[in-house]
C-alpha cells in the first residue's frame, strides 16, 4: 500500500513535508499543537541513535587509517583537514553572530522550558580541553558526554589499527575481530538511520506545523537568513581559506578553481562526496597533475574526515537554534562547538544524513538537548526542513576542500606535475 512512499525520492518527500507543514500550521494556528506527537517520535528516534553512531563510526574511521599512512604525508593530510575544519566552523560562527539567524522567533514560549545542561555552564578553555579526557568512558557514553566519548573512540580506533597491523598473528586477529565488530555495528546503525530517515518527512511536517501554527508567516524570514549566512560562509571559506592556503603552498588558486570545477559542480548537484570520488580522482590526476601515491590516499581520507562544509553548517545552525529559543550561545559554548565539530568529523562523513545527525551531537555538547516537545526540537525541525538546500553547498565545499588539500600536500612533496599548470605547453600537446 505504501510502496509509492518508499520508492519516491526522500528529498522530494522532505520538501513536501516542509511545505505542507507550513500550510497546515498557518491554517490550524495554535491547534497545530495536536500534531506534536508525530514530531516527538522523530525527535526520540534521532536521539536513540546518536551515541551508538558516535561509538561505531568514529572507532571504524580511526581504525581504518593504517599506522604506516600516519607518516609524513598522512600527518600533513590529517593536520590540514583538521585545521580547515576548525577554520570552517569558526567562519560559520562568525557569519552566524553577524546575521543572528533565528533572533526574534521566541520558540521558548512554544515548548518546554529550556534548562541548560552541565555542558552549557560557563567554563574556561583549559577546562574544556581537560574535560575532553573522560574519567570513565562508559559513564561518558551512558550520560551523553559527547566530547569525552569522541575522544575515547578516536584513541580506541587508533589502538585497534595498530593491533590490526601487528606482525604477531594472534594480536592481528584480535585487532581484526574488534574492527569487524564495530564495523558491523556501524552497518547496523546505517540501516537504522535509513529507517529513521524514511519517517523524517512525517516528523518534519508535524514539527513545522507546530512552529508555523504558533509563529505564523514570520518563521520564513529566519530560515532565509540561515541559508544566506551559510552560503556566504561557504564562499568565504572556499575563497579565503582554500585560496589563501593554496597560495601559501605555491599553487595558483584561480587556476586551481578552474581545474576542479567539474568535481565541484558534480558534488553540488549529486550531494554526495563519496559518489563523486571517481570524478575527484580523475581531476586530481588529469587536471591537477597530482601523483597517484598522494591522491589515492588523501581523497578517500578526505571523504572520511573532511567535513568543512558541514562544519560551517554546524556553526550557523547551532547559533540559529540558540537565538530561536532565546538562549544565544556563550563564547565558551561556541569554543565547544568548534572542538566537537573537529573531533566528530572523524568518521561521521559517511553517515547518511550526516549533517543533521552531527548537528544533534554538537547541540548535545553545549547543553542544547533535543527533547520531545522542547523549543530546541522545534528549531531543529526547521533546520531539517531546509537541510537539502544547504546540503548542496556543504558537499561542494567538502569536495573542493579535499582537492585543495591534496594539491597543497602534493606540491609540498614535489609530487605535482608542473606541466599540467603550464597552459602554453598543454596547448601544444
Amino acid at each position: 500500500m505504501f510502496s509509492w512512499y518508499f520508492k519516491s525520492n526522500l528529498l522530494v518527500r522532505i520538501i513536501i513535508g516542509l511545505v505542507l507543514g507550513a500550510i497546515a500550521g498557518l491554517f490550524l494556528g495554535p491547534d497545530a499543537k495536536m500534531l506534536s506527537p508525530l514530531g516527538d517520535i522523530l525527535v526520540r528516534s534521532l536521539k536513540m541513535i546518536v551515541m551508538p553512531v558516535i561509538v561505531s563510526t568514529i572507532i571504524v574511521g580511526a581504525g581504518s587509517v593504517k599506522p604506516s599512512q600516519l607518516g609524513k604525508v598522512g600527518a600533513k593530510c590529517m593536520s590540514f583537514y583538521m585545521l580547515t575544519t576548525g577554520f570552517a566552523v569558526a567562519i560559520g560562527l562568525f557569519f552566524g553572530n553577524i546575521l543572528q539567524p533565528g533572533n526574534g522567533l521566541e520558540l521558548a514560549s512554544e515548548g518546554a522550558t529550556f534548562k541548560p545542561a552541565a555542558a552549557a555552564k560557563a567554563t574556561s578553555f583549559l577546562d574544556i580541553l581537560i574535560n575532553i579526557i573522560p574519567k570513565n568512558p562508559f559513564a561518558a557514553i551512558t550520560t551523553g558526554d559527547v566530547l569525552s566519548t569522541i575522544f575515547f573512540c578516536i584513541i580506541t580506533g587508533i589502538a585497534i589499527s595498530v593491533l590490526r597491523h601487528s606482525e604477531d598473528a594472534r594480536i592481528k586477529n584480535a585487532g581484526d575481530s574488534l574492527f569487524y565488530l564495530f564495523e558491523g555495528l556501524a552497518e547496523v546503525m546505517y540501516l537504522i538511520i535509513n529507517w529513521v530517515l524514511q519517517y523524517v518527512p512525517i516528523g518534519v511536517f508535524a514539527l513545522i506545523a507546530v512552529v508555523f501554527g504558533a509563529q505564523g508567516s514570520k518563521a520564513f524570514g529566519p530560515l532565509g537568513v540561515v541559508v544566506i549566512a551559510t552560503y556566504l560562509a561557504f564562499a568565504c571559506h572556499i575563497l579565503i581559506v582554500y585560496g589563501g592556503g593554496l597560495m601559501l603552498f605555491g599553487v595558483n588558486p584561480i587556476a586551481f578553481f578552474k581545474k576542479v570545477k567539474t568535481a565541484s559542480i558534480a558534488a553540488f548537484v549529486t550531494r554526495t562526496s563519496s559518489g563523486v570520488l571517481p570524478i575527484s580522482m580523475e581531476v586530481a590526476d588529469k587536471e591537477l597533475g597530482v601523483d597517484k601515491s598522494i591522491y589515492s590516499f588523501s581523497l578517500p581520507l578526505g571523504a572520511t574526515v573532511n567535513m568543512d562544509g558541514t562544519a560551517i553548517y554546524q556553526g550557523v545552525c547551532a547559533l540559529f537554534i540558540g537565538y530561536a529559543i532565546g538562549e544565544p550561545l556563550t563564547f565558551s559554548q561556541q569554543i565547544t562547538v568548534i572542538g566537537t565539530t573537529i573531533l566528530a568529523s572523524l568518521g561521521t562523513a559517511g553517515i547518511p544524513g550526516a549533517g543533521a545527525i552531527m548537528l544533534m551531537i554538537v547541540l548535545n555538547s553545549v547543553g542544547l538537548e533535543i527533547t520531545a516537545g522542547s523549543p530546541t526540537a522545534l528549531a531543529y525541525a526547521m533546520i531539517f526542513g531546509i537541510d537539502a538546500l544547504l546540503d548542496m553547498g556543504r558537499t561542494c565545499t567538502n569536495v573542493t576542500g579535499d582537492l585543495a588539500v591534496t594539491c597543497a600536500v602534493a606540491n609540498s612533496e614535489n609530487e605535482l606535475n608542473k606541466e599540467c599548470w603550464e597552459p602554453a605547453e598543454a596547448t601544444q600537446r
